[in-house]
């Protein structure tokens, strides 16, 4: 499975100083991939920060971003608040989404160094969330190559310091499920010092 492209928004928006316009989660149940069209987040969530296309897999999606930011940068030395979710649309249905915050209230901060405990072809999504907790998103072809497969995604980023030296962090953690729920390939990354 190639390193799908996760949304760096919160990122973005640190350093320009924007601080978007306040959003609510959508949550993960409500997400069904296959049953939601980008015109029922526009509806849900308003106008995005950003929105685009995304060529993957040689298919071409549109990615809407919402992203906020409480305030331009963080005290010295902390971690300025922010969030962010992304949403992908292939012929017009959700196809993956993801989201992170660095607000205490909906944290999406994850201990990666458990990605050690999950076994490709023994681990089940039930173990995963029971060792993670709730993912933070979910993709589907042609976010992942595989069309039988979808992905767990665990994702947290964060910015702290001031803005002529942010320290950036960017932890990614997407667990491939087979049919049967069953892990079939685990990819994580981890960007920059906390």
């Amino acid at each position: 499975m190639s390193r799908p492209v996760l949304a760096v928004l919160a990122f973005a928006l640190l350093l320009t100083g924007c601080t978007g316009r306040d959003f609510t989660r959508v949550p993960l149940g409500s997400l069904a991939p296959g049953t939601v069209t980008e015109a029922e987040i526009r509806q849900k969530l308003g106008q995005p920060f950003r929105d685009g296309l995304l060529i993957k897999n040689n298919e071409t999606m549109k990615a809407l971003n919402y992203a906020y930011q409480r305030t331009a940068w963080s005290a010295p030395g902390g971690v300025a608040p922010a969030r962010a979710q992304e949403f992908f649309f292939w012929r017009d249905q959700l196809i993956g989404h993801h989201f992170t915050s660095s607000f205490p209230d909906d944290k999406t901060d994850f201990d990666a160094a458990k990605a050690r405990q999950i076994k490709i072809g023994e681990t089940t999504e039930a173990a995963v969330t029971a060792l993670l907790g709730p993912p933070q998103g979910i993709h589907r072809y042609p976010l992942i190559a595989d069309r039988d497969t979808r992905a767990l995604v665990y994702l947290y980023e964060q910015v702290k310091g001031a803005t002529s030296a942010p320290q950036f962090y960017r932890q990614v953690l997407v667990i491939q499920l087979d049919g049967g729920g069953v892990v079939r390939n685990v990819e994580s990354s981890v960007t920059g010092e906390r």
